[in-house]
């Protein structure tokens, strides 16, 4: 697989993760009361409040390590950044 292509399949991911955080995250501020003991067993759109806190934080994990990943490819292209951003030099990827 080229750069190119996996490049396209981290960012995809990214974007799912994301949605799914931002998505569980907000329902769950919504509509799902705060604090341990308050609706842990109330079934919300089919899922407990637990499986929600599951959804999210999995999600989450996996987000963070995608995004490492998403970092390592780039690398080159962050440090080129930075130095041109320094010293007013364009550099070569």
């Amino acid at each position: 697989m080229n750069k190119q292509k996996l490049n396209y399949l981290v960012d995809i991911a990214l974007t799912v993760l994301f949605f799914g955080v931002a998505g569980t995250g907000s329902f769950m501020y919504f509509f799902i009361p705060s604090g341990i003991p308050r609706g842990r067993y109330i079934v919300y759109m089919g899922l407990t409040k637990a499986t929600w806190i599951w959804l999210h934080s999995r999600a989450g994990i996996l987000m963070s390590v995608i995004i490492i990943i998403h970092l390592i490819l780039h690398w080159k292209w962050i440090v080129c950044t930075t130095r041109s951003f320094f010293r007013k030099e364009k550099c070569e990827l």
